[in-house]
C-alpha cells in the first residue's frame, strides 16, 4: 500500500542506463544478441528510455564496441534508445543509424576531464560545441552528463559553485537536459539539496536536471529522495545495479532501478514500470554475467520466488 509524502513530484521517469552505463563496466563481452534481448526486456517491463550503447572507439571501451551492430537489432523497440557520443565522429556514425537522441559526458573536474576524456574542461566543453550543433541541426535532441558534481577521487570535495559553472556551460551549448552524476557516490543529501538549489538560482529548473547517483556508501536512494523534494522528476538507474566507472575506480555500482522503482511505488509515484518483469529480467541477465544481482530489491523478490 502506497503512502504519499509531501513535496514529491506524481511521475517519474526513469532513465535506464544498464545497457550502456552498465555493460561498459563489465570484464567479458557480453554478446550483441544478448544486449539486444536485454533491452527489448527492459522496453517490455514499461521502461520507456533506455540508453542503448556509446559510440566510443572501441580501443577505450571494448565492450560497446558492437553499437553499429546492435542499433538495427532494436528496430521496433517502444521506448526512446538514446546513446553516448564522445566526439564528432562518434556522432556521425550514431547519426547514420537514425539514433535521434544522444549524450555527450563531461565532468565538473579538471583531474577527472583528464582521467576520461584526455582534456581540460575547457577542452572537452570546446570539443562538445559543434557535436551538439550538429546534432541538433539534425533534429536531434542532446542529453549532458556532468560527472562529479559532489566529489572527486583525486581532487575531494567539489564546490558547488564550480559544478554549477559547467553546468550552465553545457545548457549553453544546446544540451536539452543535463545528469547530474555522483560518480564515486559520496553525496549525501543534504548536499544534493544544496546543489539543486544554487543550479536554481542560477536558472537551470529541476525539469531539466536528472540524478545519476552511484551506491557506493548505500547513500543513492536517500540521495534520490532528496531530488525529488527539490523538484527533480527524471532519474538515471541501472538494472539490477550493473555499472559503475571505468576511470574512477572507487565507483561502484549505479543505483540499482529495482530498488528506485520499490521506493518509488511506496510513494504512490507512477514510473510505468512492472517491478516483477523488470526483476525477471536482471535475474536473466545476472545469470549471463556469471554472478547474482547485487540489487537488494532483485535479491528479496526472487528469493521469495
Amino acid at each position: 500500500m502506497p503512502f504519499a509524502a509531501e513535496d514529491m513530484p506524481d511521475q517519474v521517469r526513469i532513465h535506464e542506463v544498464g545497457p550502456r552505463d552498465g555493460l561498459q563496466n563489465e570484464k567479458a563481452v557480453v554478446p550483441t544478441e544478448v544486449k539486444a534481448e536485454f533491452i527489448r526486456r527492459l522496453a517490455d517491463a514499461g521502461l520507456s528510455t533506455i540508453e542503448a550503447t556509446s559510440f566510443v572507439h572501441p580501443k577505450w571501451v571494448p565492450q560497446l564496441a558492437d553499437a553499429e551492430q546492435l542499433m538495427p537489432m532494436l528496430s521496433g523497440v517502444d521506448a526512446r534508445l538514446p546513446a553516448l557520443v564522445p566526439n564528432e565522429r562518434g556522432l556521425e556514425r550514431a547519426l547514420a543509424l537514425g539514433v535521434d537522441e544522444i549524450a555527450v559526458f563531461g565532468s565538473a573536474t579538471e583531474s577527472f576531464a583528464k582521467a576520461n576524456l584526455n582534456r581540460s574542461v575547457d577542452e572537452s566543453l570546446a570539443m562538445f560545441e559543434p557535436v551538439v550543433s550538429r546534432a541538433r541541426d539534425a533534429g536531434a535532441r542532446v542529453r549532458g552528463y556532468l560527472s562529479m558534481c559532489f566529489g572527486d577521487p583525486w581532487e575531494g570535495p567539489v564546490p558547488v559553485h564550480q559544478v554549477v559553472g559547467v553546468a550552465r556551460r553545457l545548457f549553453d551549448l544546446g544540451c536539452h537536459e543535463l545528469s547530474l552524476g555522483d560518480t564515486i557516490g559520496v553525496a549525501t543529501p543534504g548536499h544534493v539539496t544544496a546543489l539543486l538549489a544554487a543550479l536554481r538560482e542560477d536558472g537551470l529548473t529541476a525539469d531539466r536536471l536528472a540524478v545519476h547517483f552511484h551506491d557506493t556508501y548505500g547513500q543513492a536512494l536517500a540521495n534520490t529522495l532528496a531530488a525529488l523534494q527539490s523538484g527533480v522528476s527524471t532519474v538515471d538507474a541501472s538494472a539490477g545495479g550493473l555499472g559503475g566507472c571505468p576511470y574512477a575506480k572507487s565507483a561502484t555500482g549505479n543505483l540499482a532501478t529495482e530498488d528506485l522503482v520499490w521506493m518509488l511505488k511506496g510513494l504512490g509515484i507512477d514510473t510505468g514500470v512492472d517491478l516483477g518483469r523488470l526483476t525477471a529480467t536482471s535475474v536473466w541477465m545476472a545469470a549471463h554475467l556469471g554472478r547474482p544481482s547485487p540489487s537488494r530489491t532483485v535479491r528479496a523478490l526472487s528469493h521469495k520466488e
